[in-house]
């Protein structure tokens, strides 16, 4: 109960200092709202009514600095996120992240769980199999794919697989305009096409370092004393592989996973910008680049909490996993 408390407190302490920079950090970047918007109408409108429209979104630049802070975080807490004043002016916050969220965790997800799945897979037979043709090969390819740019692997399959004649994978968009979304074969299909790329560039930047990481782990783990005991028991070598030394292996890429899986949320901006996908991580570039502060505000408070909420599942999963973790916090109480 000791260890869960400290825990809930370093998420709390942590998740204050954040939305805390949350506030301020954006406010003191070049340019505000009225300067985006008056860039963006060209100033065929006047500074003061584009001031009159932001604050019936709820923009107040002449409320005192503070005050602003205290509703900052009450309004975080309570779910009142706004409205955004930049691209989608007066659309409500939580709309447009509940549009754009389900595109990312269905993207960004799946790919990041596959290759952490197959990377420690991977990772684990060559780790065992140590000095073999797999642990030769892979450790020098994956070095090289994992310091590729994630931006260039996504030029580069574009122009590949989408900008040849004949291509049959679309390099842009979520899915084909000319299709009415909802819940059809040809609908489904457009999605799952569109996804072949975006996702591809995922996989190809993530699961080297798995790989490598996972099998590093193993040849430590394989020089432990209960290894060498499990093989001196005669157990048979895949139960020795999995069941000893995959399973210790792989508990320091536990914290790992579960902030890529909270980083999930954020999406992948370059890859979302690239091919024009319309995630978070793109729903967020574009209110950088907008100046509006409702909805960075919101994103990278969702982004907070989902990296937080991730280490603290993954450490509590640590404890009851591994119970040397459970020995290492009775003896500090």
């Amino acid at each position: 109960m000791r260890f869960l408390l400290r825990r809930l407190g370093f998420f709390v302490l942590t998740l204050w200092a954040a939305l805390t920079l949350n506030f301020f950090v954006p406010r003191f970047m070049p340019g505000d709202p009225v300067a985006a918007l008056t860039a963006r109408t060209r100033g065929r409108v006047s500074r003061d009514a584009l001031e009159q429209m932001l604050t019936s979104f709820g923009y107040k630049p002449d409320q005192n600095l503070f005050v602003q802070y205290v509703e900052y975080l009450g309004n975080m807490f309570t779910g009142d996120w706004g409205r955004s004043i930049g691209g989608q002016l007066g659309e409500p916050v939580t709309g447009l992240i509940g549009q754009a969220l389900p595109w990312t965790l269905g993207l960004v997800g799946i790919t990041t769980v596959l290759a952490f799945a197959l990377g420690t897979m991977i990772g684990t037979v060559a780790g065992w199999r140590r000095g073999g043709w797999l642990d030769s090969l892979l450790p020098p390819v994956f070095v090289v794919t994992s310091a590729l740019p994630v931006f260039w692997v996504a030029l580069m399959l574009i122009f590949a697989f989408s900008m040849n004649a004949g291509s049959v994978l679309p390099g842009t968009f979520n899915y084909d305009n000319s299709i009415v979304p909802g819940f059809s074969p040809g609908f489904v299909g457009s999605v799952l096409q569109h996804a072949v790329l975006p996702a591809a560039t995922l996989l190809i930047t993530l699961i080297g370092g798995w790989i490598l990481t996972m099998r590093n782990n193993m040849i430590t783990t394989l020089a432990e004393d209960y290894v060498r005991m499990g093989r001196a028991k005669g157990l048979s070598p895949r139960r020795v592989m999995y069941g000893y030394a995959a399973r210790n292996a792989v508990l320091p890429n536990l914290t790992g996973f579960a902030m890529s899986l909270g980083f999930v949320v954020s999406g992948a901006v370059l890859i979302e910008f690239v091919f024009s996908y319309n995630g978070v991580g793109y729903l967020f570039y574009n209110s950088v680049q907008n100046v509006d502060y409702p909805l960075m505000q919101a994103l990278f408070m969702l982004f907070t909490v989902a990296v937080l909420a991730a280490l603290l599942i993954v450490d509590i999963a640590t404890v009851w996993l591994d119970p040397r973790a459970r020995s290492a916090d009775a003896g500090g109480r």
